[in-house]
């Protein structure tokens, strides 16, 4: 698999998205994507020849479906293609990185089968900003044992070390988009206004579902 250097230069305002329910991607997470469909395909191909990036967004159920596909909720992230590969039957396994998130401004007209939006980020520069630019600290130790009550009521195994290894935002990033959460609630963490309000979110979805699971919560 290919690793792709990072792209210098300021985010664009037009760029492609791939609605997908149920998927998301939040700003210093990687999602991993198996792209199959010939639109996607093309969306990819396209992406990696100017920029390497597109959008990650979930269709809303709440609104009717369009002559070329479903209604979109108006926050997605746009993404960074930061690794690929091509397989044998000419998918692409791709990487993509979070970035920012983005709200659609107006959807503009297909290209090559895929959806192209128009979007503002200016009121997500927050993003952008480095663990050292963003010193907030978050609920690190209640996250932790919460995950802890939460991965043991379903007997999940995880990779403590490199959890614990992780920095703030890495960790509620991966957490978040890792955890079978719905859509909706995927949703509410993808449009919390800050990290310490993502990770408050987080800390509270993984304490009600142990809950409704019948778990005792562990002694603080």
């Amino acid at each position: 698999m290919a690793d792709v250097p990072p792209g210098p230069g300021p985010l664009p305002d037009t760029f492609a998205v791939f609605p997908l329910s149920g998927a998301l991607l939040l700003p210093k997470g990687k999602l991993p994507l198996n792209i199959f469909e010939p639109r996607y395909l093309a969306m990819t191909e396209d992406a990696l020849a100017a920029g390497r990036l597109f959008g990650m967004i979930q269709p809303d159920p709440a609104l009717p479906c369009l002559a070329h596909g479903p209604g979109l909720h108006r926050v997605g992230c746009l993404g960074r293609i930061s690794s690929f590969s091509e397989t044998d039957d000419g998918r692409y396994l791709i990487t993509l990185s979070g970035v920012s998130r983005f709200r659609i401004a107006e959807e503009l007209e297909m290209r090559r089968g895929y959806r192209r939006v128009r979007a503002e980020l200016a009121p997500y520069a927050a993003d952008l900003a480095t663990a050292e630019q963003s010193p907030t600290p978050l609920p690190r130790a209640p996250l932790l044992r919460a995950l802890r009550d939460y991965f043991r009521t379903r007997g999940y195994s995880a990779n403590w070390d490199a959890i614990k290894g992780m920095e703030d935002a890495a960790l509620v990033a991966t957490l978040a988009m890792a955890c079978p959460f719905t859509p909706t609630e995927k949703q509410a963490l993808l449009e919390a206004p800050t990290e310490a309000e993502r990770a408050a979110a987080l800390l509270t979805l993984l304490e009600i579902d142990t809950h409704a699971a019948g778990a005792a919560p562990r002694p603080s």
